[in-house]
């Protein structure tokens, strides 16, 4: 052993440095950028509103690890066996879809992507809760508060009770 270390040892020195460096790079830890209040951009829909404040604690990171995916699905899992709802559901389309791009601030890219979520009446949108709100509200990417911010819901309450004259006093023309 000791003659192989002698005729070896450029080669186990060199094994031994690159298994450092790549240690280093592997476990060194992440550079964290963090932007302070004042210096951050502000866009209208990164605006803290009175209704709606910017939650930034460990909560807003919620369901988005290996263990919370693991979790969700032991839970859907558990909640069929048990017979119990686990997840609030959207409200259900009956009937034909209505044309979403009729809503002020719907255009067909949005359109596109609530029909993607399920949502393809007025009546699914009118039904919304705050709460299912704004779990689509982050499933919409660039999107994000158009619902609440073109106030897309109330419009669709309009449209579903077929109340056009309402919504043209209030929203305009369709």
């Amino acid at each position: 052993m000791q003659t192989l270390i002698e005729a070896y040892w450029p080669v186990i020195v060199i094994a031994l440095l690159i298994g450092l460096v790549a240690g280093f790079f592997i476990f060194r830890p992440k550079q964290r950028v963090t932007l302070s209040e004042d210096s951050a951009p502000k866009r209208p829909h990164m605006q803290a509103s009175e209704t709606k404040p910017i939650v930034t604690d460990a909560r807003s990171k919620e369901g988005r690890g290996l263990v919370d995916e693991a979790a969700a699905g032991l839970s859907d899992v558990t909640g069929q066996f048990m017979q119990a709802e686990v997840h609030e559901e959207l409200p259900g389309a009956t009937g034909e879809p209505d044309d979403l791009r009729k809503l002020k601030g719907v255009g067909p890219k949005l359109a596109t992507a609530l029909n993607g979520l399920g949502i393809t009446r007025y009546d699914q949108l009118a039904k919304l809760t705050p709460a299912q709100i704004e779990k689509i509200d982050e499933k919409l990417g660039s999107f994000k508060g158009r619902l609440e911010r073109d106030r897309v819901v109330e419009q669709a309450d309009y449209l579903a009770r077929g109340d056009t004259d309402g919504y043209q006093a209030k929203f305009g023309n369709l």
